[in-house]
């Protein structure tokens, strides 16, 4: 017994020396510190070792040890802009050397610093350079913008710039032969987000509405690509639908790129646009170090706050995610504070909880009547996205924001068959009542079980389309001819009037500031809420973290109606 004692605390004192031994590594980790930049060089922007998001994120850790130390630094948008406004005002920046290839960034926060870097190249006499190996759609869209595109002349890249397409998957007849039926209720006959779980193909509506999307997306950046290259739209769309952009010297033909340099060649270039004798004489200086040297600490006094309502919506009051409790009270304590003038709500969401996007809502509208709130979109904001936003002073979008998605779906799966059919495992249900077991998922609903459900749906949707007639200005009837669950681009969002302005998040700070009578946008700070997780918050929120609650059960929460868009199948940008 004493040997067994005595083996269960060398245990424990392991387990302790290991969480210690891993504090102290983290730390060294997160110990960097704002970094030093050169005083004159070149800012070289390699999108390949960098991701923009919404804010700005210290380095993970653990991911830095798995990976053997490379990792993304996670820069946020503002942050991003912010930097290169600071390059185009800094004469030690030389020129921007820009590299495309290999980006994980979003379409829509693409663009943003896609109009940063246009506006670097107006502000600034210096050029941008870019050069690409591989390009696809979404990597050349970016490195469109560049005074001077260069590319490899090697064979054996892949291009794989062919425009814009979405790939659509089905569950329907799958889940049948395993003998589950998916009992789908929903209002809109293009919430499509449950459809690939009861469906062999999709349905005349959604491939309607995925077409749309798809034409939308590539008819603002072809007509973008274009601008930027002098030449037509119908002369790119000729290239891509024709094929002709296989050989790299096939992108210098169709006025897509302007010189094929292999990289002694690329580097000689690089070394006279910096007036430098040897490329290796030319200092480097690392765009993710540049923004944090940069980067604008909040003062006190005066404030505009930006709440970032960043991914699903859900209830609770979760770090992860936009919980609902946790943001109304983010939201009410912004309220309290004398010292913020104005709020930009900074919506990236496909929705979610319908009880969590009222809640947030709610505390919003007590906002607002304090303190003007405006929107800024991100790549979504769909579904609870939009319900807890369009009623703001005004709304900035991106052209690549899918918006609306006006409508409510409720999915819950039963078993019986599977039960029954596959495993062969008798269900026997006792009850007081006479729908007691209607959420055991073990049977279908009856007739009045599916009306139930509807009723709630119905009600949902009711109050949807009468809170975006009140929000926006717009007769219920037209909403619900725009609603009925339709995703929208933000350029055709801008046409039913579901968003008012194009404009980064820049833009919707500035006019927040101004309807809050505060011009001068240098005397007052930017602060963004929720703060994200600092490294050692991250660490010992994994070391010390809380379990998930498998409390509620699976059938409680499989019955809750939803507002999400959540695509079930990724855009890509080939």
């Amino acid at each position: 017994m004493k040997k067994f004692l005595k083996l269960v605390l060398a245990v424990i004192c392991g387990i302790l020396l290991l969480d210690l031994l891993l504090i102290a590594v983290f730390s060294g980790l997160a110990s960097t510190g704002t970094p030093t930049v050169p005083a004159e060089g070149v800012l070289r922007i390699d999108m390949s070792k960098i991701v923009l998001q919404e804010q700005s994120q210290e380095a993970d850790p653990i991911a830095s040890l798995q990976s053997g130390g490379q990792q993304l630094a996670i820069i946020g948008i503002r942050d991003a802009t912010h930097a290169l406004k600071a390059a185009a005002e800094d004469p030690g920046i030389k020129y921007i050397y820009l590299k495309t290839d290999g980006s994980q960034t979003s379409l829509e926060l693409s663009d943003e610093f896609r109009q940063a870097l246009a506006q670097y190249r107006q502000q600034s006499s210096n050029p941008v350079v870019a050069y690409m190996e591989a390009p696809s759609t979404g990597t050349y869209y970016l490195a469109s913008v560049a005074d001077k595109i260069y590319m490899t002349p090697h064979p054996g890249s892949t291009f794989t710039m062919n425009g814009v397409s979405t790939q659509m998957f089905f569950l329907g007849d799958l889940l049948k032969k395993l003998g589950v039926n998916v009992q789908l209720i929903r209002h809109g006959k293009y919430k499509s987000a449950g459809e690939m779980f009861t469906r062999a193909s999709s349905s005349p509506e959604n491939r309607e509405q995925y077409q749309q999307l798809v034409n939308s997306m590539w008819k603002n950046m072809s007509e973008e690509i274009a601008r930027s290259r002098g030449i037509s739209t119908a002369q790119l769309n000729d290239a891509v639908d024709n094929l002709k952009l296989c050989l790299s010297q096939d992108f210098v033909d169709c006025g897509l790129v302007d010189e094929l340099l292999d990289r002694d060649a690329l580097e000689k270039q690089l070394a006279v646009l910096a007036v430098a004798d040897d490329y290796s004489k030319i200092a480097m200086i690392d765009f993710a170090d540049y923004a944090l040297a940069k980067a604008v600490p909040a003062k006190a006094g005066k404030k505009i706050a930006v709440i970032y309502a960043d991914g699903e919506i859900i209830d609770g009051s979760a770090e992860q995610n936009v919980a609902g409790d946790r943001f109304a009270s983010i939201i009410e304590g912004i309220r309290k504070d004398k010292n913020v003038k104005a709020v930009v709500l900074r919506v990236n969401s496909p929705g979610g909880s319908v009880l969590a996007s009222e809640k947030i809502k709610s505390e919003l509208d007590r906002l607002k009547a304090e303190k003007p709130v405006v929107a800024s979109y991100g790549g979504y904001a769909a579904s609870g996205g939009y319900w807890i936003s369009n009623n703001c002073e005004k709304i900035f979008t991106s052209p690549y924001t899918l918006t609306g998605s006006i409508g409510v779906f409720g999915m819950i799966p039963e078993f019986s068959k599977t039960a029954s059919d596959v495993l062969h495992v008798g269900v026997e249900t006792v009850s007081s009542s006479k729908h007691g077991d209607m959420m055991s998922l073990t049977r279908p609903f009856d007739q009045a079980e599916y009306n139930y459900m509807l009723r709630s749906i119905e009600d949902i949707y009711d109050q949807f389309t009468t809170i975006v007639s009140e929000g926006r200005g717009i007769p219920k009837a037209d909403v619900d001819a725009v609603g009925q669950g339709r995703v929208w681009t933000g350029d055709d969002a801008m046409k039913i009037r579901l968003v008012d302005e194009f404009g980064t998040l820049e833009d919707a700070i500035a006019y927040a500031a101004e309807l809050a009578g505060e011009s001068d946008l240098a005397a007052i700070s930017v602060k963004g809420y929720p703060a994200p997780l600092t490294m050692m918050e991250q660490m010992m929120s994994s070391i010390n973290g809380k379990k998930p609650d498998y409390s509620v059960r699976l059938k409680e929460e499989l019955s809750r109606p939803r507002i999400v868009a959540r695509l079930p199948y990724e855009l890509k940008f080939f």
